[in-house]
């Protein structure tokens, strides 16, 4: 049996959700592995002085975001080209028909030209591979940003190694999971257009008119569900980059008075950890705008919320540990519930 990159991704994403639901788990005998979990997902302000071994600094997240920024860039760029040019789609006249298609989220009706054996849904997939795409590279720039212009780590914030191999692993796995049906085919492609470039030169290349509207229209006429979950993006993105501003701030003051702060502000009067939550609502709305029926895509969510919950948790803990006066009513990550 051929294990294919789909396979291979889906199965990264169970291996990394697992040990995090187990350890979470609230039974004694799973201590110690809660414990192992959380030495490893430690960092910044809750990881003790004397857990310092095989850690590196925590301003290295910056690589995190340089590797994102470049590897989403390719993928986007590539799938963008691959979209336009061999599943290219063009609306028809505007009809009545079009205006139920619309409404009900389908795929709307669509003149096909260029690569007519393809068939209307797989050029549908591809272009929201694009979109989603598109919004991740919207996703790593700002946080590429946050961390060169918002953040000021303290010289003495470590991280463990593995969760430095854990952040390159997912800012790799991600994206690629965002086109991960159609990454092969984008790479054949690209791999056929590169060697077309080195064999016969630029001005032997057969050459295509270009029209940015055929460039972009596909992503405007992708139906409602795909726009609900970008608007529920950038609901999580615009409230995490005023979480991250707050956070920012607070390290700022604390270079000069050198004591820890309790944030307040945006969403931090409901939880400990409100840019884990709009990380959270960040993913979910990639989840929505792919459609909901990708696994892969429902796996690396799954694996977003595991993760960020079992590392709020901790930090919840540690800032009612540090004040005694710290607001009862805050949970941890989720309002309400945790």
């Amino acid at each position: 049996m051929e294990i294919g990159l789909v396979e291979l991704l889906r199965a990264a994403w169970i291996a990394g959700i697992l040990p995090l639901l187990v350890a979470s788990l609230p039974f004694r005998r799973l201590g110690r592995l809660h414990e192992a979990v959380m030495g490893f997902a430690k960092r910044g302000k809750i990881m003790q002085s004397s857990s310092y071994k095989f850690t590196v600094p925590q301003r290295f997240f910056t690589h995190f975001y340089v590797l994102a920024v470049i590897w989403t860039g390719l993928l986007l760029a590539a799938t963008w080209l691959y979209a336009y040019e061999m599943a290219p789609i063009a609306s028809e006249p505007f009809l009545y028909s079009s205006i139920a298609g619309h409404l009900t989220g389908g795929l709307h009706h669509f003149t096909l030209h260029r690569s007519r054996s393809t068939p209307l849904k797989h050029r549908y997939m591809v272009w929201k591979s694009v979109f989603l795409l598109l919004l991740m590279e919207i996703q790593v720039l700002r946080r590429l940003y946050e961390n060169i212009y918002v953040f000021n780590y303290s010289p003495s914030a470590r991280m463990h190694i593995f969760a430095y191999l854990t952040g390159l692993f997912f800012y790799t796995a991600a994206p690629l999971s965002l086109c991960s049906n159609f990454a092969v085919e984008v790479y054949e492609f690209s791999a056929n257009r590169v060697s077309e470039f080195i064999v016969r030169g630029k001005d032997q290349m057969a050459s295509s008119e270009f029209d940015l509207w055929e460039f972009v229209n596909p992503l405007i006429k992708l139906g409602w569900r795909h726009w609900i979950g970008a608007i529920i993006f950038f609901w999580g993105w615009i409230h995490q980059h005023q979480c991250h501003r707050i956070l920012g701030s607070l390290r700022e003051r604390r270079e000069e008075s050198h004591e820890y702060v309790v944030p307040h502000g945006d969403w931090f009067k409901l939880v400990s950890c409100p840019h884990y939550l709009a990380e959270i609502v960040i993913y979910a709305g990639l989840m929505v705008a792919s459609g909901g029926s990708d696994l892969t895509i429902w796996l690396l969510f799954g694996f977003v919320v595991a993760n960020l919950v079992f590392a709020a948790a901790e930090t919840h803990r540690w800032y009612h540990s540090k004040f005694d006066n710290y607001p009862r009513v805050r949970h941890a990550v989720i309002p309400l519930i945790y």
